[in-house]
């Protein structure tokens, strides 16, 4: 599994031209996964992800978890986190997971994360989707889990 997180101000995610997941000051995930990954893999980038400390304290220095924080989390499935770009024009999309696979382990993802009692919005599974944030910072980092 990979995730790229943004810390936010606010972020929302629209299909169709409806909003189907806004947060306020939060963490905006974008989760792709691959092909080989399992239930441990959730697990491990939940618990990763929500004890990073990426808020300022009172100093300004990070040093705060999102669940100290407070943070809210917007997950939008990202398949193409996946993409091999190194042959061609076209990107390879083998190591992704197939649709019923990759759904199934967002949806896990996602109600880990529900588990912390946090906010979680999501966005929606194979759909083109619209994502709008403001950055925070910015603060922005990949996390790929290698279980």
């Amino acid at each position: 599994m990979r995730a790229v997180i943004q810390r936010v101000k606010e972020a929302q995610v629209k299909v169709a031209g409806q909003t189907v997941g806004q947060i306020a000051q939060g963490l905006l995930i974008f989760l792709g996964v691959a092909r080989d990954d399992k239930a441990a893999c959730a697990d491990y980038l939940v618990k990763k992800i929500t004890e990073l400390r990426i808020f300022e304290d009172a100093k300004g220095k990070m040093n705060v978890s999102s669940l100290d924080a407070g943070a809210q989390f917007l997950v939008v499935p990202q398949f193409t986190l996946y993409g091999n770009c190194d042959k061609g024009r076209r990107p390879s999309f083998d190591q992704a997971a197939d649709p019923v696979r990759g759904e199934e382990l967002y949806n896990y993802f996602v109600s880990r994360l529900k588990a912390t009692m946090a906010r979680v919005e999501t966005g929606k599974f194979r759909a083109m989707m619209e994502v709008f944030l403001i950055n925070d910072g910015p603060v922005t980092f990949i996390i790929d889990d290698h279980h």
